[in-house]
């Protein structure tokens, strides 16, 4: 029982920095969603983030929403894809949270919007610096045990 403590403290201590992945792959709302599905497969990633306008400049552009791999499996089984674009398979509105905030805080995120990705961004600029999903949750939540 000791442990259980210990390990649910930990959880809620451990900032999410600490397990996600740094680096986000962008694309503009029009982009096919077949060119997203090559993206995420020729990267070996799980999400690509989307945005309003056309540039990959992040400096000036609104953060519109997340394509994850979920997100393709269910537009790939519902057909059509080569007709859909990444602004009209996207999960809005995007789900955010910092490096410092918690892993039970991320989680707790995921659960209440029913998502698999959030992408974390630098509370300064609010530009994003990475993706934690719900499996480099479940690799920190593995690490604590």
């Amino acid at each position: 029982m000791n442990q259980q403590i210990t390990e649910r403290q930990a959880f809620e201590t451990v900032a999410v920095g600490h397990a996600m992945h740094r680096g986000v792959l962008t694309c503009p709302i029009d982009t096919p969603l077949s060119a997203v599905a090559h993206m995420m497969a020729g990267q070996r990633i799980h999400a690509v983030v989307v945005f309003d306008e056309a540039s990959d400049d992040l400096g000036d552009t609104r953060l519109w929403g997340v394509v994850s791999d979920l997100d393709l499996v269910k537009a790939a089984s519902a057909g059509g894809i080569e007709d859909r674009t990444a602004g009209g398979t996207a999960v809005t509105p995007i789900v955010m949270v910092e490096e410092r905030d918690t892993l039970a805080h991320a989680a707790q995120l995921m659960s209440e919007h029913e998502i698999t990705h959030l992408v974390v961004v630098d509370p300064a600029t609010e530009r994003p610096v990475g993706i934690i999903s719900t499996l480099d949750i479940a690799r920190s939540v593995a690490e604590l045990d």
